[in-house]
């Protein structure tokens, strides 16, 4: 794999950062949760079930395992199936994930024609690959090719001015501000004309 090749920055991404465990279901939480979605109080969600206000508070606090038919009560009132009560929520409702990356505390990666930071990489299982980028490069001719990988990905610049060569475009100069999406099944190259090195920040998807 070329050193300039971003592909072995997808693969540090997929491969990095911490994993997620499985945790087991808390009924009572599950619960909680099913009900707020409602917008419901204690007292709505108890009478919407037949259930007595104090039983459904020991449930959501975990001081009492329901029984089945408590369950069903449940179910009903909730307005679900009882499996759905045992169910960790869709993907796409939100489970809080969040990385916070200071400037310049990012995982430092250099190659010949770019000095790459990427962010966020204490998450895997990320569906962009998000990172920071010195364009070293002057020329098209000190790239082995184009590079080209699976994808899309966003490009913004935020110092200095770029030259954004891709394979069926016109190249494009692009100064601070500007900011170029592209489908990186594309061979493209990222050069720098300004006289010090540009920076950008630079997106990948992962899916």
């Amino acid at each position: 794999m070329k050193p300039q090749d971003p592909t072995s920055l997808i693969r540090i991404a997929r491969e990095n950062g911490t994993e997620e465990s499985s945790e087991p279901l808390d009924l009572g939480a599950r619960v909680r949760e099913l009900r707020k979605a409602q917008d419901w109080t204690l007292e709505q969600a108890a009478n919407q079930a037949g259930l007595a206000r104090s039983t459904l508070s020991k449930i959501e606090n975990g001081q009492m395992s329901p029984t089945y038919d408590a369950l069903k009560k449940l179910a009903v009132g909730l307005r679900i199936s009882v499996p759905q009560l045992f169910t960790q929520p869709e993907k796409g409702q939100v489970n809080g994930r969040m990385s916070v990356t200071k400037s310049g505390e990012g995982s430092e990666h250099a190659t010949a024609t770019y000095e790459h930071e990427l962010l966020a990489g204490a998450l895997t299982k990320k569906q962009m690959l998000p990172y920071r980028a010195r364009v070293r490069a002057r020329a098209m001719e000190e790239f082995d090719g184009w590079v080209r990988h699976d994808g899309e990905e966003f490009l913004y610049v935020l110092t200095g001015v770029v030259r954004l060569y891709t394979e069926f475009y016109e190249p494009v100069e692009m100064r601070r501000g500007d900011s170029a999406y592209y489908d990186a099944t594309m061979g493209h190259n990222v050069v720098s004309v300004s006289d010090e090195d540009a920076t950008i920040l630079w997106v990948t998807s992962l899916v």
